[in-house]
């Protein structure tokens, strides 16, 4: 038995065949069209298909079929909501894909953060604990929990916006519309932004060398850089960024209490550069700090991949 996985991105649709220890058998890609959802199933047929001739499985043993979506998403009816990126408006795309694959296996559907965060607490840094909370540094800020074993997503589907918890009343605005959120800290897009700000009031700084004079070409590696450097606008960039980080990392451990904290995304590959000062903040302010038993501070370690095998694995943590 093995279950079938698929990713839905705005650029590209990724599928795999998995198996029940969350392996991936064989796997296939596709550009996402934009010539609506009709066709953006039948692609996402193609990809399953094609994932399943890798793996050398057939499309009908397949014990069931997971979609990882962005966007809002109500699993039970397996319908988008609301996804901007391709202007989906309640599309019912699980009875789309059926249509398109024919059959009767059934079909789940999940946010691609919900998805994500399964993935790794099924095969990768959760693998083998209870609960986990998963954050991703990525353009925005995005997270997932499972606790006692099962994805939680809120009475409406809608839990777990972690990047929309306020850090700083009052403070940067956030895409969200509220003010100081986490996403408008601790995102890439938020380092990013912050280390073009302090450049431009530091043209002295080493900073302008790593990117040969151009702001554009400042990226989430600059400020980490510059700091290994001993540049002391990117220490300062770093460190306020690690200070933030911290803090949502501590408010989200005191709320859940998880057996596994999971920080993944383009960030987090700076390694223990940025785990360990996050996990020496998470040591001093968690309210649990004198129990013997304490959340384990980790990075991701699926990459990718994460996504694509939650959604395999949905049925498996309902």
């Amino acid at each position: 038995m093995y279950y079938l996985g698929i990713d839905l991105g705005g650029t590209n649709i990724a599928a795999a065949a998995v198996s029940e220890e969350g392996e991936i058998l064989g796997r296939a890609g596709i550009p996402t069209s934009r010539l609506g959802a009709d066709a953006v199933a039948g692609q996402m047929a193609e990809a399953a298909r094609a994932a399943a001739a890798e793996a050398g499985v057939a499309l009908e043993d397949a014990a069931s079929v997971g979609i990882g979506s962005p966007g809002t998403i109500d699993p039970e009816r397996g319908v988008i909501q609301y996804w901007s990126n391709l202007d989906f408006q309640n599309v019912p795309l699980a009875q789309l894909l059926r249509e398109h694959l024919g059959g009767e296996t059934p079909i789940y559907m999940e946010n691609d953060a919900n998805a994500a965060a399964l993935g790794e607490f099924a095969a990768g840094a959760g693998k083998g604990s209870n609960s986990m909370v998963a954050i991703t540094l990525g353009t925005g800020v995005g997270g997932g929990a499972v606790l006692n074993g099962k994805l939680y997503t809120g009475f409406n589907y809608a839990g777990m916006e972690v990047g929309h918890f306020v850090l700083e009343h009052g403070g940067r605005l956030c895409t969200c519309g509220r003010r100081g959120c986490f996403e408008a800290y601790c995102s890439a897009t938020a380092l990013i932004r912050r280390t073009r700000e302090k450049m431009e009031q530091h043209p002295e700084s080493k900073l302008w060398k790593l990117v040969d004079g151009d702001l554009k070409k400042v990226n989430g590696r600059v400020p980490f850089e510059g700091a290994a450097l001993g540049d002391a606008t990117a220490g300062q960039v770093v460190d306020e960024y690690i200070d933030y980080l911290g803090c949502g990392v501590a408010s989200l451990v005191n709320i859940f209490q998880p057996e596994v904290f999971c920080i993944g995304g383009g960030i987090a590959n700076q390694g223990e550069t940025l785990m360990a000062p996050v996990r020496y903040i998470l040591n001093r302010e968690d309210y649990a700090r004198n129990n013997m038993h304490r959340t384990r501070l980790v990075r991701a370690q699926l990459g990718n991949d994460a996504g694509i095998i939650g959604a395999a694995l949905l049925p498996k943590f309902r």
